[in-house]
């Protein structure tokens, strides 16, 4: 595992163990043997833009929600036992979490670790579902679903992705519609149970006080070994190369006005490790709390803390989104505009692209000393088809002239939208 451009003690520590299974089940481990506790996460790559599918039989077209809610079943037994009540007996800290592209489910604990992980592999890949128990799971997700209706940050970014795409299901909540979720059957949980929780898509990695032979014993008294995999063909939709609608606004119980300016780039093809850096660099130099723009918006008054941009590369798509919440939202866009606009004529601050890179590049090792994000880092990597040392490495060596190449073809006005969320009255 060897990187040249690494720290000798972050190459030592990424010195991980893996072990792909026959069946193509994928276990990564790093020894923390000096920490207290282990963090283990067993996830799937099936999330919610995973909306459509051919099996080993007939193509199979899902509601939005349907991860989501599967994630919910994974953790009740056909006893009706709940994951947690298990937990709560052993002490350990558990959770589940579905994503655009992938599911997890997690659990962090200091002791009884077989035992702990008997109950994560127990629960997860071995669903029952009656129109009983989905009938009761739709009204609480229902629920959930109302929460987040009032939710007004996920609201305003959910309008920006909607204003983006016109057909890519990263347009769609995670959770889904209460409508949405009204079409989940049995049948339908048990064909993607059968086609994303299977042991080529799955992968079991943590990091902590564990030993490569405890994860394996564990896998093998599961059964999983012996699990055979199926063979999908996830399938998207045709997206045009434009947006969808370039401006939305809306009203809600707000004390001020939340804005959200959004770019949509080409899909990503292959290998995206080099790109991730360079998207991740990019938004910390427009708008990280150490750029020109951000300092200049928050002494104006025009932004609040917490003004920020991100991006999002998943299958089929890539965007930058850049929110916050001001007065004057317009005033912010166009500033951001004129940023953009600026960095492209006149080139990248040299001194801010090294003070960036090597702030980004000191909390990545900085993680290293952390078992939830190294198991985190183990598993994110495994499903991209990389190690974790690759994105370090690609940190590393990233120029600013790869930054501004980027931003030649990236961050286009002509491939944007804003969305505006106002006070109500």
């Amino acid at each position: 595992m060897m990187v040249t451009h690494l720290p000798k003690a972050a190459e030592n520590a990424l010195r991980f163990e893996e072990k792909i299974l026959p069946n193509g089940l994928a276990v990564r481990l790093l020894p923390m043997p000096e920490y207290g506790a282990s963090h283990v996460i067993y996830a799937t790559k099936f999330g919610s833009i995973d909306r459509s599918f051919e099996g080993e039989q007939a193509k199979v077209d899902l509601p939005a929600g349907v991860a989501h809610f599967l994630e919910h079943k994974m953790f009740e037994n056909e006893d009706g036992v709940d994951a947690f009540t298990l937990y709560g007996k052993t002490g350990a800290s558990a959770n589940a979490y579905t994503g655009f592209d992938r599911t997890s489910y997690i659990f962090t604990a200091t002791e009884r670790m077989e035992e702990n992980l008997d109950i994560l592999l127990s629960f997860v890949g071995h669903p029952h579902f009656t129109q009983e128990t989905v009938a009761k799971e739709q009204g609480i997700i229902g629920q959930e679903i109302k929460m987040y209706e009032d939710h007004a940050e996920l609201r305003c970014v959910f309008a920006l992705l909607e204003c983006l795409y016109h057909n890519h299901p990263v347009r769609d909540e995670i959770v889904g519609s209460v409508e949405s979720i009204s079409q989940i059957t049995p049948q339908l949980l048990y064909s993607c149970s059968e086609a994303f929780y299977n042991p080529g898509n799955m992968a079991l990695c943590a990091a902590g006080r564990l030993h490569m032979e405890q994860l394996l014993q564990a896998v093998e008294k599961a059964d999983l070994a012996k699990a055979k995999t199926k063979q999908v063909k996830r399938l998207f939709p045709e997206e045009p190369p434009g947006v969808y609608e370039s401006t939305r606004e809306f009203m809600m119980p707000v004390a001020m006005p939340l804005f959200g300016l959004g770019f949509k780039e080409a899909a990503p093809q292959g290998d995206t490790t080099k790109l991730e850096v360079v998207c991740d660099l990019l938004t910390e130099l427009i708008s990280g709390e150490t750029s020109t723009l951000y300092r200049s918006l928050y002494d104006e008054g025009l932004v609040q803390p917490g003004f920020g941009g991100e991006f999002g590369c998943f299958s089929g798509c890539l965007h930058f989104l850049f929110t916050g919440e001001g007065e004057q939202p317009e005033r912010v866009r166009q500033s951001i505009l004129d940023e953009i606009e600026r960095m492209r004529r006149e080139g990248i601050d040299r001194e801010q692209f090294e003070t960036c890179k090597r702030m980004m590049y000191g909390e990545a090792i900085a993680d290293l000393e952390n078992v939830e994000r190294v198991a985190s880092m183990l598993s994110s990597s495994y499903f991209h088809g990389r190690t974790p040392a690759a994105a370090l490495d690609a940190l590393a060596t990233v120029t600013a002239e790869d930054i501004e190449q980027a931003l030649s073809e990236m961050l286009h006005q002509d491939r944007s939208a804003f969305v505006v969320v106002r006070p109500e009255g």
